[in-house]
């Protein structure tokens, strides 16, 4: 947790609010200590940070595995502002489910948590057992020959709609690309990346 201390707690929060560039009804923090001496004041203000963040979300998870009847253990690290969780499992499959839907789902219950809790919202990545990092590379692997395609035919083609992970995994595999562009269509889980061939 971030401790930000100043004379008051309103002072506090201004400086807070200053340091993260956010409104003040958009600061969650807890008055950690609170001091009104007759001749010194002072206040510390305490805010969430990743480090929060990752013990909501382990906790979350958790809670659901044991809810589950299931054991396992969560191991998260952080990349580049982007918390990564890894569950490893007595059964696996339960957590991923149909092509990942169980799995993606979970993703999103875990970042609504994680922002219901502490009005925080982080990047947050679930994958059980490499499952996803397998897809990862499937994807970049089909982004590869889908863009050669496109450059032989130079007709533009559809993929199929993915979640915003995967999407940006096709945008970063072929970024940069000379006569190919990618864009996301559609909406909610209709989401689908467009590659584009362009002179």
């Amino acid at each position: 947790m971030k401790r930000i201390s100043a004379k008051t707690v309103d002072e506090a929060v201004e400086l807070a609010c200053k340091e993260l560039n956010l409104a003040k009804e958009d600061l969650h923090y807890e008055v950690l200590e609170e001091k009104k001496g007759l001749f010194s004041k002072k206040a510390t203000i305490g805010i969430p940070d990743i480090e929060d963040a990752i013990s909501v979300a382990e906790r979350y998870l958790n809670d659901y595995i044991a809810a589950l009847g299931l054991k396992g253990e969560v191991e998260s690290r952080i990349s580049e502002d982007i918390i990564h969780i890894t569950i490893n499992c007595n059964k696996n499959p339960v957590l991923i489910g149909n092509k990942g839907s169980t799995l993606q789902a979970l993703n999103e219950l875990v970042r609504l948590a994680v922002r219901t809790e502490l009005g925080l919202f982080y990047r947050i990545l679930l994958d059980v057992a490499g499952y996803k990092e397998e897809k990862y590379d499937r994807l970049a692997y089909m982004a590869e020959n889908t863009a050669r395609e496109v450059l032989s035919t130079k007709i533009d083609v559809k993929l199929e709609p993915m979640p915003a992970d995967e999407r940006r995994i096709i945008h970063n595999t072929l970024s940069g690309r000379e006569h190919l562009k990618t864009e996301s269509i559609g909406e909610g889980a209709r989401r689908a990346v467009v590659i584009k061939y362009v002179d």
